[in-house]
């Protein structure tokens, strides 16, 4: 295939959106493909194979910033994986710290529920929790955002 994909092409082949590719060309995770004499840009097989890289480490919740590092040890495959394990460890922690905020906020949302007795707006168990702004109905109080 060489350097032949258009843009078009390259969004089909990853499912990635164009305006998506040329973002990631402005912020430097993708390289700037290079141009037609009608200044349309043309993908080489390496840039279908870093997009998937990017699209699959987004998939996995990686933030930019952590992408871009991965894709520069990606880049020197003789170096110690030791980054890359570190910065899987650190995302595998805000996972975890997202779930268990997650499961305070379904426990909440549960019994938030299970009280509301389906009477009058004024006597609803889920308004009451929600106005009170300081999280005191709250079972595990400040759940975080």
């Amino acid at each position: 295939m060489g350097e032949n994909l258009t843009i078009g092409a390259l969004a089909r082949r990853t499912g990635c959106k164009v305006q998506t590719i040329r973002y990631y060309e402005q912020i430097g995770v993708m390289p700037r493909p290079r141009r037609t004499e009608g200044a349309q840009r043309r993908y080489a097989e390496s840039d279908l194979r870093r997009l998937g890289f990017i699209r699959h480490a987004r998939e996995l919740g990686f933030g930019l910033d952590a992408i871009r590092a991965l894709l520069r040890m990606a880049d020197q495959p003789e170096q110690s994986c030791e980054d890359a394990d570190a910065i899987a460890r650190e995302h595998l922690a805000e996972i975890e710290s997202r779930l268990k905020r997650l499961r305070a906020l379904k426990r909440e949302m549960e019994r938030m529920i299970a009280e509301c007795r389906g009477g009058r707006v004024g006597d609803c168990r889920v308004i009451e929790v929600l106005a009170a702004h300081e999280h005191d109905l709250c079972l595990d109080g400040d759940h975080g955002a």
